[in-house]
């Protein structure tokens, strides 16, 4: 059976697992949330090292996970080199930015980013706009969203403040024209209505969770993993986590255990 680990800082990385949850049978699903830690988007590269690796050991030893995603942006931008030099033998899968699908989608050319401080400071953000970037027409409109995350986090998805948050960062978007959001962090699609509201005309919002679940289909298969039978997801958190808040997200999954843990 494929047992596949994923984790983020928090809670965010479950709309990666309610996309898992349409396409992936026969698996196992351990998701930790590094609640302790959390949010990575404003620690320093060193810093999410070191969590993205205990967190891996931890579903490595307990767990014996045969997969791994890295359902974070910022994760992926500072950690995902030395996990795979660390751990050879797994899948591992990241989380990047949808550039390329804004690129492809975006009428106007202008293109906006939400993402945390981490990611769009990171060397892989980088080449991967200069890669993509350089032979096309587009403006990007890229803004580090602090805060945002423990708004998220906290629930509050609509509230007045994290309005006024979405407000601040959006108006200039909306003024030029910004017709396609990259949303450069997990967390983000939770509010995918009240960057709408905010932004006042029909826009494109791009998030990867299908795509990273498309792709570890394929690399699964090619180990010879068969995509049948049931699907068994486990949730894990390092510290508080909002209760609510997950049945929300995966509110359209019927079989979900939880289990808090101290430590990871």
């Amino acid at each position: 059976m494929l047992k596949i680990g994923v984790f983020d800082s928090g809670l965010g990385g479950l709309t990666v697992v309610q996309a898992m949850t349409k396409l992936v049978k026969g698996a196992e699903i351990f998701y930790v949330a590094d609640t302790k830690n959390a949010p990575y988007g404003e620690k320093t590269p060193e810093q999410i090292l070191r969590f993205s690796l205990a967190v891996t050991q931890y579903l490595v030893d307990t767990h014996q996970i045969n997969a791994l995603i890295l359902a974070c942006n910022t994760a992926t931008s500072a950690a995902i080199t030395g996990l795979r030099e660390r751990y050879p033998s797994l899948i591992i899968i990241g989380t990047e930015p949808g550039i390329k699908p804004a690129i492809a989608q975006t009428q106007t050319g202008k293109i906006g980013v939400l993402a945390t401080p981490a990611t769009l400071q990171g060397d892989k953000y980088h080449n991967l706009v200069q890669t993509l970037s350089c032979t096309q027409n587009i403006e990007m409109f890229e803004q580090a969203c602090h805060g945002l995350v423990e708004q998220i986090e906290k629930g509050e998805i609509d509230s007045l403040k994290t309005t006024q948050m979405l407000e601040g960062w959006l108006s200039p978007m909306r003024e030029a024209g910004v017709d396609t959001i990259v949303l450069g962090c997990t967390h983000y699609p939770l509010i995918a209505k009240t960057i709408e509201k905010v932004m006042q005309h029909e826009v494109k919002l791009i998030h990867t969770a299908d795509a990273i679940s498309k792709h570890l289909l394929t690399l699964s298969g090619q180990k010879g993993y068969q995509n049948e039978g049931d699907l068994h997801v486990s949730i894990y958190a390092t510290g508080q986590i909002n209760l609510s808040m997950v049945d929300s997200i995966l509110d359209a999954y019927d079989s979900l255990s939880f289990v808090e843990i101290k430590a990871v």
